[in-house]
């Protein structure tokens, strides 16, 4: 019922967008303040579909070279793409963990575009589960950490990993579960960036809504099932658009804010400043839907059990033990006004993963930066980024 009526809606808006972007491009509307209207009923919708990551070519050293995306594995649920790079000597391969948490792969789009020049950019870049047939099966919190230890067993020994947000807890595990079984393709170091590996410390606002309610009141209110018309009909998922509500609920003053000054720059013909907000926008209005699964286990052993923190942790019934973890070197970066992952969330890990050499565990906290500031934006080229590529080269 949820899907049915928010696809309801949607369908019921189509006239009025078409007509405005019509409308916004006819003599009429040749008043800017009118133009701008009419523009912004034409935005004021959600895309299901990944936008494009926009990177055709990449300067490296003093010359521009093209850049192609390039599957290296695919699944139904998720594909390890690449930024090859033509006529580069080897570099440092990292993988980019992308987060599954409403959003497509393409929010990381700044990470990718700063890492790209110096290092051999994989990214995880998952799937929206309404496209997915349900004939594919589940895919789960367990059947995410298999997606990256295959992911890093393709790219082969010395693989450096980049987790971010929410994924840092199944890359904690994934690398955990590689070094128990001294698997030859254990990440060479991993950076985890802004990520929930202990939701007990400063809880936010993202930390109280979960746990304030059972697992089963998420299941009967928040899980959906995919309507007919999409090739995952009938696959029951956590609704990206129920997961941008959310967000956007927690700071509605600034979103609210953003969109009068995205009219106003509009109306004065600003558009250097109208194209900064469009284009985040852009990105963050394009939503993609989780498996009710992969949503409900996260929510419950994340964020209302914190089993990775109480070394509880099981995958596939096989106790996860980030002790284990000796090669691999550790980064944990945090954002000082994080409102999602808080101070603290992230550097848990160094206490988890006690078997590693003091040496080989790093911690960072920036100041002066909210959650999205860790990996985009000026302060994630110019003061984090050097220091993950410092922690890289240290351990290639």
């Amino acid at each position: 019922m949820l899907y049915a009526l928010y696809q309801t809606a949607a369908d019921t808006m189509l006239p009025f967008r078409a007509w405005s972007a019509v409308a916004g491009q006819a003599s009429l509307a040749a008043w800017r303040p009118a133009e701008a209207f009419c523009e912004m009923v034409s935005r004021a919708g959600l895309s299901h579909r990944r936008p494009s990551f926009g990177i055709s070519e990449v300067e490296v050293g003093n010359q521009r070279v093209p850049v192609r995306e390039e599957e290296v594995l695919a699944t139904p649920f998720g594909t390890l793409l690449r930024f090859a790079k033509e006529g580069v000597a080897p570099q440092p391969r990292v993988l980019l963990v992308a987060p599954l948490s409403g959003h497509f792969a393409t929010l990381l789009r700044d990470t990718v575009r700063v890492l790209l020049p110096e290092h051999d950019v994989h990214v995880t870049d998952w799937a929206n589960a309404r496209d997915v047939g349900i004939w594919h099966g589940s895919f789960g919190f367990d059947e995410y950490i298999e997606h990256l230890i295959a992911f890093l067993e393709a790219m082969g020994a010395g693989t450096h990993v980049v987790a971010v947000c929410q994924p840092c807890v199944q890359a904690l595990a994934a690398t955990a579960l590689m070094a128990e079984d001294n698997h030859p393709a254990q990440p060479a170091s991993l950076t985890l960036m802004a990520g929930p590996v202990d939701t007990r410390v400063n809880p936010t606002k993202v930390n109280e809504l979960a746990t304030g309610r059972s697992i089963d009141w998420f299941e009967r209110n928040l899980i959906a099932r995919v309507p007919l018309r999409y090739p995952g009909a009938l696959r029951r998922v956590y609704p990206g658009f129920v997961q941008l509500t959310a967000f956007m609920s927690m700071n509605a003053e600034r979103h609210l804010k953003a969109q009068v000054d995205l009219y106003r720059a509009m109306a004065r013909g600003e558009h250097e400043q109208a194209n900064t907000i469009k284009t985040f926008y852009d990105e963050y209005f394009a939503v993609l839907d989780l498996t009710a699964e992969f949503y409900l286990e996260t929510v419950q052993r994340v964020f209302q059990e914190q089993l990775l923190a109480r070394g509880m942790l099981e995958w596939k019934g096989r106790r996860v033990d980030p002790k284990a973890i000796r090669r691999t070197a550790l980064f944990t970066v945090e954002g000082e006004r994080d409102d999602i992952c808080a101070i603290g969330q992230t550097v848990a890990a160094h206490d988890l993963c006690s078997g590693l050499r003091p040496y080989r565990k790093k911690h960072y906290m920036q100041a002066g930066v909210g959650h999205y500031g860790v990996f985009s934006g000026r302060r994630w080229a110019g003061q984090i980024y050097p220091l993950v590529r410092n922690t890289i080269l240290a351990n290639e």
